[in-house]
C-alpha cells in the first residue's frame, strides 16, 4: 500500500512552544528524525507534524504509515490529541507496531491510554523541561547527554525504518545492507536487567530472529547445563547483558546463570572460531554498585575479549549497544572481492590526534599506487561507525597507527580488525601490523596471541616502514 506520510507526529500544540528565536522542541526532533532516516534509508523521507488544532492531514489518517504520539501531560488532557490517536488506531487495528510513543514530559503510565501503555517507550524528556533543550535525561552522569540523545534518536529511526520496511516490502528503499536471519542466544541476566532483555528480546522476533532460549531454563545446575549447551549450539551470536546483579545461583554448583553461561558459550568460541560464532557482551553502567565477587566476573570477562577472537565487550548506553547489535546482524548487500583493489587497499586506522602524523604516510601511499581507507571523525555516530565497518569489509591489509592514544585503544581496534571475518568480507585479510612510535612500546596479551606485527618507528622513517610492512605482505 502506497502512504502519502511515511511519518505523522502528533502533539499538543503548548509542547511545540517557541522561545528566544528557537524553534518548538517537537519541530527539532522532526529536523533530527528526518536526518537519521534520510541516512538509514538513504532516500528522505516524508515527516509531517500535526498538532492538535490543524487539519492538513487526511481526517481519518489512513494515508500515514506510522505515528508518533509527544506523550506530555499537555497531551494526555487534550481532546484532539486523543482523538487524532483513537482515528489511527482504528485504521492500523492489529498492528499496534505502526504506533510509537516518545515521551516528552513524564506522566503516570496508568493515565495514559491502553494502546499507548503497551506501545514501546523512547524517552526524549529534556535535562531541563523549561526550555527546548533536546538532551535526553542520562542516568550515568559519565555520559554526553547530547550524545545520549543522539542515540535514542537513532533507536527511535531504526524501529521506525525497520517498521517501514515491512510496510512497503516491494517498495524502492535503498539501503546498503539487508538483514540475516540468524539464530541469537540471548542470555538470561540478573534481576537488574530483566526489563532490558525482555525489550531486546522482544525486537530481535519482531524482526524475524529466533531467539533462545524459548523456555525457562531449569534452576538445577545439570539440567540448566545441558539446555544451554543445546541451545548455543544452534546459535550464531551470543548477546551477554552484565549488570550489578551476579543472577540466580544454581542449585548444585557454585556458579551463578550468568557465570555459567558464559564458560559454555565461551567453549563454544573456543571450539568452533568466529566464523560461525561471535559473542557480544554489553556491561550497564550501573555495573559499579556490584559486590566485590560481581565486580571480580566483570574484570574476568574483559580479560577474557584479550585473548579470544569473536567476543566484542561494550560499555556503552544501551541505545547504542541495540544499534551495534542490528549491525551485527546484517551484511552488504554487495560483496567485495580481490579483484576490486588488486590486493592495494590500506586501511590506515588512526586516532584525530595523531591526524598530523598520518597525513606523510597516506600521501606516501597514495603516490605508491595504494587505495588508502581513513576512519571518518566527523558527523554524528550513525555516520562514523557505518565508515568504520565499511572500512573493515573493503580493506586488504590493516595498519594501525600508535602516536599519542593508549593501548587500551590500541586493544580495542584489533579486537575490530578480529571481528573483520564475520562482517560479511568475501576475500581474505592480507597483513594487519601495527606501526608505534618509539619509546610506545606495546605490551599486549591479544598482540602475542594473534602474532600481530609490531613495528617502532620515528616519525622521520614512519613512510620507510610502512612501505616496508605493505612489501612484506605482497
Amino acid at each position: 500500500m502506497h502512504y502519502d506520510i511515511d511519518v505523522l507526529i502528533i502533539f499538543s500544540e503548548k509542547d511545540n512552544h517557541s522561545t528566544s528565536g528557537q524553534i518548538g522542541w517537537v519541530t527539532q526532533l522532526k529536523k533530527h528524525l528526518e536526518l537519521v532516516l534520510t541516512q538509514l534509508t538513504r532516500s528522505k523521507p516524508a515527516v509531517l507534524l500535526k498538532s492538535e488544532f490543524d487539519s492538513i492531514t487526511s481526517p481519518n489518517l489512513n494515508n500515514a504509515a506510522v505515528l508518533i504520539a509527544i506523550v506530555t501531560p499537555d497531551f494526555i488532557v487534550s481532546s484532539n490529541c486523543l482523538d487524532n490517536l483513537k482515528r489511527f488506531q482504528l485504521v492500523v487495528q492489529n498492528q499496534t507496531s505502526r504506533i510509537f510513543k516518545v515521551v516528552k514530559s513524564r506522566v503516570p503510565l496508568s493515565s495514559l491510554p491502553p494502546i499507548l501503555q503497551e506501545s514501546d517507550e523512547y524517552d526524549l524528556t529534556p535535562v531541563n523541561s523549561s526550555n527546548n533543550r533536546l538532551f535526553y535525561q542520562a542516568e550515568d552522569s559519565s555520559v554526553n547527554e547530547e550524545e545520549l540523545y543522539w542515540l535514542r534518536v537513532t533507536d527511535l529511526a531504526y524501529s521506525i525504518k525497520d517498521e517501514l520496511s515491512q510496510l512497503k516490502p516491494n517498495g524502492t528503499e535503498q539501503n546498503s545492507r539487508k538483514l540475516i536471519q540468524k539464530t541469537v542466544y540471548l542470555a538470561e541476566t540478573g534481576n537488574d536487567l530483566t526489563v532490558q532483555r525482555h525489550i531486546l528480546q522482544r525486537e530481535l522476533i519482531k524482526h524475524g530472529y529466533r531467539v533462545l532460549p524459548e523456555k525457562k531454563l531449569p534452576a538445577h545446575f545439570a539440567e540448566f547445563e545441558k539446555a544451554v549447551r543445546h541451545d548455543l549450539e544452534e546459535a550464531q551470536l551470543a548477546i551477554h547483558l552484565i549488570g550489578y546483579h551476579p543472577g540466580e545461583m544454581l542449585e548444585g554448583t557454585q556458579l551463578s546463570v550468568l557465570d555459567l553461561q558464559n564458560r559454555i558459550a565461551s567453549e563454544k568460541s573456543n571450539r568452533t572460531g568466529t566464523e560461525n560464532f561471535s559473542r557480544m557482551i554489553w556491561i550497564s553502567p550501573e555495573h559499579i554498585r556490584a559486590d566485590d565477587k560481581q565486580r571480580q566476573f566483570i574484570e574476568n570477562l574483559k580479560r577474557e575479549t584479550e585473548v579470544q577472537e569473536g567476543i566484542e565487550i561494550l560499555q556503552t548506553p544501551i541505545e547504542e549497544f541495540k544499534n551495534i547489535i542490528r549491525e551485527e546482524l546484517s551484511e552488504p548487500s554487495g560483496s567485495f572481492t580481490l579483484q576490486d583493489s588488486q590486493g592495494k587497499s590500506v586501511y590506515l586506522i588512526h586516532d584525530r590526534i595523531d591526524q598530523s602524523l598520518v597525513d606523510p604516510l597516506i600521501k606516501s601511499l597514495e603516490n605508491g599506487g595504494y587505495t588508502v581507507l581513513t576512519p571518518q571523525f566527523d558527523g554524528d555516530m550513525l555516520t562514523v561507525r557505518q565508515r568504520h565497518l565499511e572500512n573493515l569489509r573493503a580493506f586488504d591489509s590493516a595498519i594501525i597507527f600508535k602516536g599519542k592514544v593508549n593501548p587500551q585503544w590500541v586493544r580495542m581496534k584489533i579486537l575490530d580488525l578480529l571481528k573483520a571475518p564475520g562482517l560479511g568480507r568475501n576475500k581474505p585479510v592480507i597483513g594487519k601490523a601495527i606501526l608505534t612510535l618509539a619509546g610506545n612500546p606495546l605490551e599486549l596479551e591479544i598482540i602475542k596471541k594473534h602474532n600481530i606485527k609490531v613495528v617502532e618507528t620515528d616519525p622521520s622513517h614512519a613512510t620507510h616502514n610502512l612501505q616496508a610492512i605493505l612489501s612484506e605482505f605482497s
